[in-house]
């Protein structure tokens, strides 16, 4: 095989490891499929790939696409680094929730890089069964919730990030609740099991927490959540009812107002008073 097939065939392995990547390979990847470090260097003064740091290569010379930017993250991290907090939700399938640096988290005492456009965390430990099977290295979402809402901003934030988790089935709070006693927590644990418990009894959105935190407050008792109505059109869910006084609370979030959203409630609340 010539020089010009030898390049065409190492430019179709490499493509091929980076298609499930965001267009990046990593170098032990590439040494693995016997593409050594001076036909990497060959291929980036062509202009044909691009180094992204000392573990990194993508195959274009462009921007990186998200899923590349969190594969590069755990690479250029090293060790046994793996995404967490709201990355490895994103990675997970999450939508609407932005970080401003892909986030890693490694074992307490492990020896890992910190990239300056990573957000590298250590953990105490790595539980059994923390890290989610196949694709890229991350922590399983229901325990990504819990540390991301600890990592957060703010209370307010890091309630944002459990409830979208569960909004969005991501994953349950169910399973949220199961890992909650057994994750270190770098702050907020009293919070952030208040907040589980709601979405336990049933809220959806962070409206609905915000309902519920408002009663409490007041003294007034819990009220019952997403309860079901008949109608014409089928079942629907309430946000919040209180049964014994016929009293239902519907808490409109962003999305709400959103295309025919609008009309839906509309109509959905006239089957509601007419049926009572």
């Amino acid at each position: 095989m010539g020089r010009t097939e030898q390049g065409q065939e190492r430019r179709r392995v490499a493509s091929d490891l980076a298609q499930a990547q965001g267009g990046v390979v990593s170098r032990a990847q590439l040494r693995a499929a016997g593409i050594d470090r001076f036909e990497v260097r060959t291929e980036i003064r062509a202009g044909r790939w691009r180094s992204w740091g000392a573990r990194t290569v993508a195959v274009t010379t462009g921007d990186l696409a998200d899923e590349g930017r969190l594969w590069r993250a755990v690479w250029e991290t090293g060790g046994s680094a793996a995404l967490d907090g709201a990355s490895a939700l994103t990675a997970a399938g999450l939508t609407g929730f932005e970080v401003d640096r892909p986030v890693v988290s490694h074992p307490h005492g492990h020896t890992v890089a910190s990239p300056e456009d990573v957000d590298v965390r250590s953990v105490i430990a790595r539980e059994a069964g923390e890290l989610a099977e196949g694709g890229i290295p991350r922590v399983r979402p229901a325990i990504a919730a819990l540390r991301g809402a600890s990592w957060a901003v703010s209370d307010r934030q890091g309630a944002l990030l459990l409830c979208m988790s569960v909004q969005q089935g991501i994953t349950t709070a169910e399973h949220i609740a199961q890992w909650l006693p057994k994750v270190a927590l770098w702050k907020r644990r009293t919070f952030i099991a208040r907040v589980v418990a709601d979405l336990l009894d049933g809220a959806k959105a962070l409206g609905e927490i915000d309902f519920a935190q408002a009663c409490r407050e007041r003294g007034l008792p819990e009220p019952t959540r997403q309860a079901v109505r008949r109608t014409p059109t089928g079942r629907i869910y309430l946000d919040v009812a209180r049964e014994e006084y016929g009293l239902v609370v519907e808490i409109d979030g962003s999305q709400h107002r959103q295309g025919l959203a609008v009309t839906d409630d509309n109509l959905r609340q006239n089957e509601v008073t007419l049926g009572s």
